[in-house]
């Protein structure tokens, strides 16, 4: 039987499978506390600096002459960092964000050469210690550090997270734990807003947000290997093994259960022995969808991100800021839940619906004037475009896991969330460019959402279809194809109703 068949046998999503995604999804928890550290930890009170005799002073002199009128301890009041020195906080930001483009080029392809568990396990297991090293740093330098190698590892197993929380379920269930998983991020930015609020002083609340990695290594320990990757790796013999103890846990017998060996499974395969980055270059199908979908991927981060900055400006307790930060996105992921199961929309045409929302809305933006008094106000449409490209920045985690067989599926995701994280550093620009016009920003965001939404119609559905597993699969006229045909459409309907 091939591996969708097994999955029938042992149990789409059974009570084994329920206990390991939940570690897995819960996980993101921790993972987006240590996003939106810097967020708490590095705010800025009110100071007041005493009058001084003589020329400019330097920094050691501006640290005696300085008072905070706020009861905040950060890393601003404990190192100073203002005036000169304040570009540090933004630059530690920058640090953990550059960590996380190198994570997901580099843990991807490791991933899909050395298991996903191996590199699951040693990310996370690092990712802890250096957060323990951001709470005791000693000086601002090793800070930094810190945080850049934090974002190393964050960035690397957020993927291989969300991996394997598909691969250990059927492929009917992979919208489920995808938008779970993102959901959760959301919830956890949520919580570390309330965390914050309890716990002030920023080495205590680094300290407490930290450790709850270190529960999630210890339930992550016992998770098995992907039986997926085992299959797509042509190691049958452990793939089986870890689907029978699956099916034991979930109550089913599967003591028949015996994988059939496919040719594109045979590790001397010349396909195999290419390097996986290179494949998304070299394969003609792989090649096109990954330039749509990078840049789908982009734009989503771009919106997003930029829709984040522009939306933020409001006065009131960066505690409930930060927590509103995550609540807001709550509402898009049912909406994806619905619209991405349902055969008349799908996850094509959801992603693309909700990105041209979003750029409708921002769209809408440039023609409300400021201070209308009116209950639409820009405000309240660009929240409604954040939650748009929170819907469909969802839809795209799950659709481009779809796309990519398994054998590679962790590459295609690192390459893609890495153009991701290139929108997210542009985004902070883009206000800038009020310069020139009032609705420049905006335009720029509607006319990426609209592009990005017309572009990612050109991708195949995939709903309710088998995942490729290798890269030979692609070969087939159903899944070989980027731009959606209705000839091939009506072929591949005609013969699905002759199978039944």
């Amino acid at each position: 039987m091939d591996i969708e068949t097994a999955f029938h046998t042992v149990g789409e999503f059974g009570p084994y499978q329920k206990r390991a995604v939940t570690v897995l999804v819960l996980a993101q928890v921790y993972m987006a506390c240590q996003s939106m550290l810097i967020v708490l930890v590095g705010y800025t009170p009110e100071y007041q600096i005493e009058k001084q005799d003589g020329g400019p002073a330097g920094h050691r002199e501006l640290q005696q002459h300085v008072t905070f009128t706020e009861d905040v301890d950060s890393i601003v009041t404990e190192w100073v960092l203002i005036r000169q020195q304040a570009y540090k906080v933004s630059l530690a930001g920058s640090l953990f964000f550059t960590g996380l483009l190198v994570g997901n080029v580099v843990f991807g392809p490791l991933s899909d050469k050395i298991g996903r568990r191996p590199v699951y396990l040693t990310g996370l297991f690092f990712e802890v210690i250096f957060g323990y090293l951001t709470a005791l740093a000693p000086s601002y330098e090793v800070f930094a550090a810190s945080r850049l190698l934090v974002g190393l590892m964050n960035g690397g197993i957020g993927l291989v997270c969300f991996v394997l929380a598909q691969e250990y379920v059927g492929k009917s269930y992979w919208a489920v734990t995808g938008t779970l998983t993102s959901m959760t991020f959301a919830v956890g930015i949520a919580l570390f807003g309330a965390l914050g609020y309890f716990v002030r002083p920023w080495r205590t609340l680094a300290t407490v947000a930290n450790s709850s990695g270190v529960l999630f290594f210890l339930l992550s320990v016992t998770l098995p290997e992907s039986p997926r990757w085992l299959y797509s790796q042509g190691q049958t013999a452990r793939a089986e093994e870890v689907l029978r103890f699956i099916a034991v846990r979930n109550g089913n017998n599967a003591t028949n259960l015996v994988l059939q060996r496919v040719g594109a499974a045979k590790p001397g395969s010349p396909a195999r022995n290419r390097g996986g980055v290179l494949q998304l270059a070299v394969h003609p199908v792989l090649r096109l969808r990954t330039m749509v979908l990078m840049y789908v991927w982009y734009c989503c981060s771009l919106v997003y991100y930029g829709l984040t900055l522009g939306a933020s400006d409001t006065s009131g307790s960066r505690f409930v800021n930060v927590a509103m930060y995550g609540l807001v996105e709550l509402p898009a992921y049912p909406l994806c839940i619905y619209f991405i199961n349902k055969s008349w929309a799908g996850r094509r045409k959801s992603m693309a619906c909700f990105l041209c929302l979003a750029g409708s809305a921002c769209l809408c933006t440039t023609l409300i004037p400021e201070n209308s008094g009116s209950p639409l106000s820009v405000t309240s449409l660009a929240l409604l475009g954040k939650l748009m490209v929170s819907a469909a920045f969802n839809i795209a985690y799950v659709y481009t896991a779809e796309l990519y067989p398994t054998v590679i599926r962790n590459a295609g995701l690192g390459v893609c969330s890495m153009s991701c994280r290139v929108g997210g550093i542009l985004a902070p620009f883009v206000p800038s460019m009020r310069a020139l016009h009032a609705s420049m920003p905006f335009t720029v965001f509607c006319l990426s959402g609209l592009s990005a939404g017309c572009l990612g119609l050109l991708l195949p559905e995939t709903l309710n279809r088998p995942a490729a597993e290798t890269l030979e699969e692609l070969s087939s006229p159903s899944r070989s194809r980027v731009l959606e045909s209705k000839a091939l459409l009506y072929e591949d309907e005609k013969r699905e109703s002759s199978h039944k």
